[in-house]
């Protein structure tokens, strides 16, 4: 996470363009989705980049305009496909906007291939200087097919993590599934993955107005200092996951143990404990949370060595990392940070803490590494900053003495 708190941290980042991703496996109902929003009325001055025109069946007595790459529909929607990337395609978006080539849009929505994953596209928002300052990222939708759900997670890596990214899951095709309490486990799967995303049930599909509203979210903006993060960090829902896995460890050993001992219930007592099919073991996806939090403000150069060495150590494993970091340079301001995978975004200050709580909160998810092995990481990197950073004020402090000094 180079760099991110080196960086000169703006006060404001007003002004960028939302963007929403909508994602999910194929056959999901991404195209449904999409389909429904193009009709709304909500969707005026919204852009939907799509992968091909044809995928989406447009009525050509929607189409008010069109050029090779965008469509303007009656309702005030533009439809737009991929040109040669998607970093390409939103630059020229904007600026055909400013020379009046296109009409004037406040929102994007991007429908990806069944097989992206959302790292990647929230990366280039990060990476890219010239979307950094175009476009932010305002929320991730993410549809789930009840029907495949288990096959697909335990197949696909992508499944897993487009649901690990989302801030919202529509579960999809729910009438057609044979499993028995098959909402209630497939909402128990989500929240192991991402406790903090809102689940609803899109059977039948949601209205075209109800498909617009939430894909015009505008989300947690951070260029708005008088946003209040407290909804975008959701504390509460990893702390309530947390607890929620420390009580099944100490269930779970509690169990070992009394197996150990009465072999011939194993099988049976195995199959009562658990509520998901035999065979099925989410766990192994290996997606977890982590809070850090902090009473003592935090200096710059503290966190930035924190960040980096989380980021060196977990690699592509570092999913998502979101806080309200109380920097020591700027009493009085909370920091907010924002990254995916090993890109964090410029740090943004808020005018004010939202309540009494002055800690620093920092959310880290994670792939294939415990929150109890993080947690070990943490306070091994904070033990070795703090010496270092110490040993560096002594230094600073006890300026060795000029050797020709010495001589004279």
């Amino acid at each position: 996470m180079a760099t991110a708190a080196r960086r000169p941290a703006r006060r404001r980042d007003a002004g960028r363009i939302p963007v929403t991703f909508v994602t999910g496996f194929l056959g999901s109902g991404k195209t449904t989705l999409i389909n429904a929003a193009l009709r709304a009325p909500e969707m005026a001055r919204t852009v939907v980049v799509v992968n091909e025109f044809g995928e989406v069946g447009l009525d050509h007595q929607l189409v008010t305009s069109s050029s090779d790459q965008v469509l303007v529909l009656e309702n005030g929607c533009l439809c737009c496909t991929v040109r040669s990337d998607l970093v390409g395609t939103l630059n020229g978006l904007y600026h055909d906007r400013a020379a009046g080539r296109i009409p004037d849009f406040g929102h994007v929505v991007i429908e990806s291939s069944g097989l992206a994953e959302p790292g990647p596209v929230l990366q280039a928002f990060l990476s890219e200087p010239t979307l950094d300052g175009l476009y932010r990222v305002a929320s991730v939708v993410t549809l789930v097919d009840a029907v495949n759900w288990r096959s697909t997670v335990e197949k696909h890596d992508e499944a897993v993590r487009q649901v690990a990214f989302a801030d919202h899951v529509l579960i999809t095709k729910l009438d057609l599934s044979t499993e028995p309490d098959a909402e209630a486990a497939i909402r128990r799967d989500i929240a192991k993955l991402n406790p903090a995303t809102e689940v609803a049930v899109a059977d039948p599909m949601p209205t075209p107005k109800r498909v617009a509203e939430l894909l015009t979210a505008k989300g947690f903006d951070a260029g708005d200092t008088a946003a209040d993060p407290r909804p975008w960090l959701k504390l509460p829902a990893y702390q309530r996951l947390a607890a929620e896995s420390r009580e099944h460890g100490e269930h779970h050993d509690h169990d070992h143990h009394h197996h150990h001992h009465h072999h011939h219930h194993h099988d049976h007592d195995h199959d009562e404990d658990h509520d998901h099919p035999p065979h099925f073991h989410l766990e192994r996806r290996g997606i977890e949370s982590f809070v850090l939090m902090r009473e003592k403000p935090l200096s710059r150069d503290e966190l930035q060595f924190l960040l980096d060495g989380i980021s060196q150590n977990l690699g592509p494993g570092l999913l998502r990392v979101k806080g309200l970091v109380n920097i020591a340079e700027e009493p009085g301001q909370p920091a907010v940070i924002q990254g995916a995978q090993h890109l964090l975004h410029t740090m943004v200050w808020l005018d004010r803490w939202p309540d009494e709580d002055r800690r620093t909160k920092i959310v880290f998810i994670t792939q294939g590494v415990t929150g109890d092995e993080l947690k070990e990481m943490i306070e091994l990197l904070e033990r070795v900053g703090s010496r270092t950073f110490a040993a560096r004020e002594r230094a600073r402090r006890n300026k060795p003495i000029d050797p020709q000094a010495q001589t004279t």
